[in-house]
C-alpha cells in the first residue's frame, strides 16, 4: 500500500490490516486445512476444535506480525531505504508501542483459545502453545532474536509447518500419526519458501542493520536455490507418499498447480527488484494455499 495514502486519508483500523500482513495469512490456512484431512483419515473430524485451530493459527501468525513490525522498528532494522511493503510502526502510522500492545492481544488470544484445548487433550498443548507464544515473541524480540540469528526457516517450519499440521490433527484426534508427520512436511517447505522470498528481497537492508538472516548468511544465489528447493521438495512428497502406501489414488491432485509452481520458480530465479520480489511473496502465499487445498483432498480420498 502507499505510504503517503495511509498517512492522510485512511482510517487507523487500516494500519492494523497493513500490520498484519494480509497477503501472507493463507501461511495459517492451509495448516489447518491439511491437519483436518489428516483427522479425516485417522479418526474424525470435529468442528469447535477445527475453527480452534484456525483461530489459534492465525492469532499466532497476526502477533508474530505485529511483534515483527515493532521489534524490527525498534532494532533498526525497518528504515525509510526497505524494499518491502508498508511497515506500520516504521511508516509512523502505529507507535511501536501500540503495536506491541496488538501482539500481546493477538498472542493472549490464542492463549484464551488454547485453554479449549488444555482442557480437551492436557497438558502437551499447553506445552507446545507457550514456545509457540515465545517463539513469537522471540523471533525478533529478546535478547536473542531468532530471525537475527539465521533460524527464523527453521522457526517457521517447525511452527507453521509441523506444529500447525500435526497440532490441527492432535487437537481433533486425540493422537499422533506417521501421516500427520509427513503431511506436514510441503506444507512447512511452503511456508518457508515464503520467509524465504521475504529475506531474499531485504538482503542488502538486513545486512546494513546488523540482522543476520539466512538469507544474508549464505547470500542471493543460495537463497534463491533454497526457495526453489523448498517448491520442489514439496512438490515431490505426495509421490512420496504414495509409494509409501500412506495415501491413496487421488495422491497427484496436489501436481494441478504445478503451472503455478513452474511461474514461481522461474521468477525467483530471475527477478531482482524490490516490486517484481513483492509479487512473488504474495504469490507464494497464493501457492501455499492452492497446494494446501488440494494437497489436503488428496489426503481426504
Amino acid at each position: 500500500m502507499d505510504r503517503a495514502a495511509l498517512s492522510s486519508g485512511r482510517a487507523r483500523w487500516q494500519a492494523w490490516v497493513v500490520a498484519a500482513r494480509v497477503p501472507t495469512l493463507p501461511a495459517a490456512v492451509a495448516p489447518v486445512l491439511v491437519g483436518t484431512a489428516v483427522a479425516a483419515r485417522t479418526g474424525g473430524v470435529r468442528l469447535l476444535p477445527t475453527l480452534g485451530a484456525l483461530a489459534v493459527a492465525l492469532f499466532l501468525q497476526i502477533g508474530t506480525n505485529f511483534a515483527n513490525d515493532a521489534f524490527d522498528f525498534l532494532r533498526g532494522a525497518d528504515t525509510a531505504h526497505r524494499r518491502g511493503p508498508t511497515r506500520a510502526v516504521q511508516s509512523g502510522l502505529l507507535s511501536a508501542r501500540q503495536m506491541l500492545a496488538g501482539a500481546y492481544a493477538c498472542f493472549g488470544l490464542a492463549a484464551l483459545v488454547g485453554t479449549y484445548f488444555v482442557v480437551l487433550r492436557g497438558w502437551p498443548v499447553l506445552v507446545v502453545g507457550l514456545l509457540a507464544i515465545a517463539s513469537g515473541l522471540g523471533y525478533t524480540g529478546g535478547p536473542w532474536p531468532i530471525g537475527y540469528r539465521g533460524l527464523g526457516e527453521v522457526f517457521v517450519f517447525v511452527f507453521f509447518g509441523v506444529v500447525a499440521v500435526a497440532g490441527t490433527a492432535y487437537v481433533q484426534t486425540g493422537g499422533l500419526s506417521l501421516l500427520a508427520a509427513a503431511a506436514s512436511v510441503p506444507v512447512g517447505l511452503l511456508v518457508t519458501a515464503i520467509l524465504v522470498v521475504n529475506n531474499l528481497r531485504d538482503i542488502d537492508t538486513d545486512a546494513a542493520a546488523g540482522k543476520r538472516t539466512l538469507a544474508v548468511r549464505v547470500g542471493d544465489p543460495a537463497t534463491r536455490a533454497l526457495y526453489v528447493f523448498c517448491l520442489a521438495g514439496a512438490a515431490v512428497t505426495p509421490a512420496v507418499l504414495r509409494v509409501g502406501g500412506v495415501t491413496g489414488m487421488w495422491f497427484w491432485l496436489p501436481w494441478l498447480a504445478a503451472p503455478m509452481m513452474a511461474v514461481l520458480i522461474r521468477a525467483a530465479l530471475r527477478e531482482h527488484n524490490a516490486a517484481a520480489l513483492n509479487r512473488l511473496l504474495r504469490r507464494t502465499a497464493q501457492f501455499h494455499l492452492l497446494f494446501g487445498v488440494l494437497f489436503a483432498a488428496s489426503l481426504r480420498w
